[in-house]
């Protein structure tokens, strides 16, 4: 329910290349993205209100914007058996169970734009049967045992933007030292892309990664030694921090 970008990321994932995609019902919210997605998958079609989505439907997922939440799923009646799967950001379980009541089998998940080509991890809490459904059909889910942790992983998921700066200020850096602006880019993509293959997602370990590329007194330890003396590692934690306190207070 709401078809914006992550809405339109599961849908296809779940549809795209699939050989039994199931029935997807669309809100009529975001039409240019609803048709779009209606003309590409034979399985999906839009709804002409978000009620007839939800009496369509097994499993309502709910993907509207947090501060739109009462006001369009106030207005709605769910029914006690439905199962709704939240991707909204900084709305709480009790909030949620308020709105839909009186449906019982909510859950919360955090799903990235990769579930479009499944190959995502998705949070989600509680773990209902459900979302742990929706998910494995996007890639795969992380059970997380209460909502402080599943909080946590929500705040770690706003490190994205920094991650892309960060990258851009080395870009930047070998721009100002001669080298083109586009080959920049494309020598710190290739190598940060490159890295990002040796992590194996199900038992992945950081610091044997970095001895991995660390000899002793090398410049990769040089570096590193330098960030973590300006605090720079320290500051992740601060900010993880400063936003885990602002999700804990919506």
């Amino acid at each position: 329910m709401g078809v914006g970008s992550i809405a339109s990321a599961i849908v296809t994932g779940l549809c795209e290349d699939v050989g039994e995609p199931p029935q997807v019902v669309l809100s009529p919210r975001g039409q240019t993205r609803s048709s779009d997605l209606a003309a590409r998958f034979r399985t999906v079609t839009i709804a002409s209100t978000n009620q007839e989505v939800v009496d369509q439907s097994d499993v309502v997922v709910l993907c509207v914007l947090p501060h739109q939440a009462e006001e369009v799923l106030g207005q709605l009646a769910f029914r006690e058996t439905r199962g709704v799967v939240s991707a909204m950001a900084g709305v709480h379980l009790t909030v949620l169970q308020n709105l839909v009541f009186p449906a019982r089998y909510i859950a919360r998940s955090v799903p990235a734009p990769a579930v479009a080509t499944r190959s995502s991890v998705t949070p989600i809490y509680p773990s209902t049967e459900a979302a742990r459904d929706l998910y494995d059909r996007l890639g795969g889910r992380l059970e997380l045992a209460n909502e402080l942790a599943y909080e946590a992983v929500s705040a770690a998921s706003a490190t994205v933007e920094a991650y892309f700066h960060y990258l851009g200020a080395i870009a930047d850096w070998l721009t100002l030292h001669g080298v083109g602006g586009t080959d920049a880019r494309r020598y710190v993509a290739a190598t940060f892309s490159n890295l990002s293959e040796e992590m194996d997602t199900t038992d992945v370990d950081f610091s044997a990664l970095a001895r991995a590329h660390t000899t002793e007194g090398g410049l990769n330890e040089q570096f590193a030694k330098h960030l973590t003396s300006k605090g720079a590692l320290t500051a992740v934690g601060e900010g993880l921090d400063a936003v885990l306190a602002r999700l804990s207070r919506t």
